[in-house]
C-alpha cells in the first residue's frame, strides 16, 4: 500500500503563506495539519449553525401541529421566519 501524498500547498500571495507558516509554527504544525485542522474547524461551525437553524424550524413546526384548529392562521412574525 503506498503511502498517503502530501497536499501540495500553493499559494499565489507570499504573505498569505507567511502568514500561514507562521501560525502553523506557533501552534506547532505542519502547514498542512494547520490548514485541514482550520477547514475542518469552519466546517464543523457551518454544521452547527444549520443544525441550530434546523431544529428551530422544527420547532416552528411542531408548535403549529399543536394548535387549536381555528388558531392556525400564523402571525406576522411567524411568516417572516
Amino acid at each position: 500500500m503506498s503511502e498517503p501524498k502530501a497536499i501540495n500547498l500553493r499559494f499565489p500571495d507570499p504573505g498569505q503563506r507567511a502568514a500561514i507558516a507562521a501560525a502553523a509554527k506557533a501552534e506547532g504544525v505542519s502547514m498542512q495539519e494547520y490548514i485541514l485542522g482550520a477547514a475542518y474547524a469552519r466546517a464543523t461551525a457551518l454544521e452547527g449553525r444549520f443544525l441550530d437553524a434546523f431544529r428551530a424550524s422544527q420547532a416552528r413546526s411542531g408548535d403549529a401541529f399543536t394548535r387549536e384548529p381555528g388558531d392556525t392562521d400564523p402571525t406576522a412574525e411567524q411568516r417572516t421566519a
